[in-house]
């Protein structure tokens, strides 16, 4: 089986030596790094009943499958005190706890009116439009490869997250490549968030989470960026703080992803007992904070984050 993660980590670090625009400041990252405060994710809460694990698989699979969008989330009809993220996750929720989940024949025929129903949104924008293109590849390869059940695409990884993430990487609705001049980099951040989800939630007990990466967004970079272990290029700082968007595929975009993901493996790298996904979670709660939402982070619109 090839390792698309391996290959993930061996090409973020050739971007960062080749980046024009962003640079990771190594020579601060071991004082970084040690003050991190980072807490061992456990082995996840036990694996709960037959039904409850379906419907929870159900919910992080669909959920992730439609994680994306931050390009668009200025746009988004936000609930009062959420961000464009816990917004679309609540409604999904509360469809969830009201209704139970979709089942894979329905999310593969699923209407964007409902969907826009569930999320609170205008069925016209265009971001629905894509989520509903997601869940109907979703819906498709549940229902024509694992017998539509959402569990049976955990259980087939057989305990590796890497697996669930291989399996993930050649649907639609996961997919996340980009290529930086005959480098290809695939970062594969949702299909990686939906293992570290599905553990989280006691619906996959994995073995092997010390193999995922840090999941490339844009509010990671942000927060190394103002934390200054990212140094961006003074012209690609103006365009973000102007609000222009950064083209999904263009060197700077995957330089900041690229450079973000690589910082993060050198800082796993200094700490013995770190993983790159628990470093991510803490960076990215770390985001939610009023210093990192007080500026602008970079905005790409795309279906990758």
């Amino acid at each position: 089986m090839s390792d698309r993660l391996a290959d993930l980590r061996e090409a973020c670090a050739e971007v960062a030596s080749r980046a024009r625009t962003v640079r990771v400041r190594e020579e601060g990252i071991e004082a970084y790094a040690a003050g991190l405060s980072l807490q061992p994710t456990g082995p996840g809460p036990a694996k709960p009943a037959r039904e409850i694990r379906e419907r929870e698989a159900a919910f992080w699979l669909t959920l992730d499958a439609i994680n994306f969008g931050s390009g668009w989330f200025p746009t988004l009809r936000k609930r009062d005190g959420l961000s464009g993220y816990r917004t679309i996750a609540s409604g999904l929720r509360e469809r969830f706890d009201r209704h139970g989940p979709w089942s894979a024949r329905e999310l593969a025929q699923i209407e964007t009116s409902e969907l826009a129903t569930v999320l609170g949104q205008h069925p016209d924008h265009e971001l629905v439009e894509l989520f509903a293109a997601s869940l109907h590849d979703l819906g498709h390869h549940l229902e024509q490869e694992r017998g539509g059940r959402f569990t049976s695409l955990v259980d087939i990884a057989d305990g590796s997250a890497v697996a669930l993430v291989e399996q993930l990487a050649g649907w639609e609705c996961f997919a996340d490549c980009s290529d930086y001049g005959a480098i290809q980099v695939p970062f594969l951040k949702r299909a990686q968030l939906a293992a570290a989800d599905l553990h989280r939630a006691g619906v996959a007990h994995f073995s092997d989470l010390h193999r995922l990466t840090m999941f490339a967004d844009n509010l990671v970079p942000h927060v190394l960026r103002l934390d200054g272990v990212l140094h961006f290029a003074s012209h690609l700082v103006r365009r973000i703080d102007a609000g222009a968007l950064i083209e999904h595929g263009s060197p700077e975009e995957i330089e900041i992803r690229a450079c973000a993901l690589h910082a993060v493996e050198l800082i796993v790298a200094g700490q013995p007992d770190a993983r790159a996904f628990e470093v991510d979670e803490l960076l990215w709660l770390r985001g939610q904070e009023p210093r990192y939402k007080a500026s602008l982070r970079h905005r790409s619109r795309c279906t990758a984050y």
